[in-house]
């Protein structure tokens, strides 16, 4: 076990796996060692850019402060875009009418059913994503929920994404253990 440590040391810093059933119900990685971007820091949509949403139909409710975004859902964010059935997004409580319709009074975006995200060169398929705005967390839900990153892929029965951080928690669920296809980069010869 320790050659193989050393020789992808460079792409994995720490991996914690436990034994027994625990095993199968945890994995830590840092995602900056497991996907790190050439630049050294994702790239996230800024507060500027426009959320352009489109679906079949939209139910609003003033009371609840939600809105949810029904049918062939297609929300897109600069380089971020969100494919599934049903998007909602629940608004921040006590904000004046001109905060209402700024990215910033949003609080949490649930999208479910047939989840594709497309964000900082990765795709997380999904049955069930919540992202909350403040702490820029996002978990996904479902049997086959899965992070991939070029041919490097991460899956699991729910996965909670840093993205701020950049730290990632996979856990698996009864028989479904976590999975990681990882691919070691080449190296050139001089």
């Amino acid at each position: 076990m320790e050659p193989f440590m050393k020789r992808f040391g460079y792409r994995i810093r720490r991996m914690l796996m436990l034994s027994g059933a625990a095993l199968a119900g945890l994995m830590l990685i840092s995602y900056a060692d497991l996907w790190a971007e050439p630049t050294g820091q994702p790239q996230q949509p800024t507060a500027a850019e426009p959320i352009h949403i489109t679906s079949d139909r939209l139910e609003s409710d003033s009371t609840a402060k939600s809105a949810e975004f029904i049918g062939s859902v297609l929300a897109i964010q600069g380089d971020t875009e969100i494919r599934c059935d049903r998007l909602k997004i629940f608004y921040k409580k006590n904000l004046g009418k001109e905060a209402a319709v700024a990215q910033d009074a949003l609080s949490k975006i649930v999208a479910s059913g047939n989840v594709e995200i497309k964000f900082d060169n990765r795709v997380a398929v999904t049955d069930e994503a919540v992202y909350i705005t403040d702490e820029k967390i996002l978990v996904l839900t479902g049997p086959n929920s899965k992070i991939t990153s070029g041919k490097d892929s991460i899956s699991g029965s729910r996965i909670i994404f840093h993205r701020e951080g950049g730290n990632i928690r996979v856990e698996g669920a009864g028989d479904r253990r976590v999975e990681a296809l990882l691919f070691p980069e080449k190296k050139v010869m001089n």
